[in-house]
């Protein structure tokens, strides 16, 4: 789906209630689209531990407007299956992850301080 609105209506649909009370949730996955915009922001919550740390920001539940409480990884898990076709770990996006020079330059901290001299 392109806009976590439609998300959002999709929960609607499912559990009852406005947009308003999913919004927020929705919103929560695609915020990464501010640090890349395009599919390759998913790669940052568009998994199943990114399904378990919405839980921890928004809790183990939601009421919705009609009154009836929603399990916010039914929520998350509905984000990621319409965005992927299936929740992925985040090892699967990981291993697409090509490796860079670059990322294997780490220096000992030994090399940068002298142990005798404290930090």
């Amino acid at each position: 789906m392109a806009h976590c609105y439609y998300h959002a209506l999709s929960s609607v649909k499912a559990w009852g209630g406005v947009v308003t009370d999913y919004q927020p949730l929705h919103d929560w996955f695609d915020q990464s689209k501010a640090q890349i915009a395009d599919f390759r922001h998913r790669a940052l919550r568009h998994h199943a531990e990114g399904i378990f740390m919405l839980e921890a920001v928004f809790g183990t539940t939601i009421t919705n407007s009609d009154g009836r409480i929603v399990p916010v990884r039914l929520i998350g898990e509905q984000h990621v299956r319409e965005d992927l076709g299936c929740i992925p770990s985040f090892a699967d996006w990981a291993r697409t992850i090509r490796a860079e020079p670059w990322m294997a330059r780490a220096q000992r901290l030994s090399q940068q301080f002298d142990a005798r001299t404290p930090v």
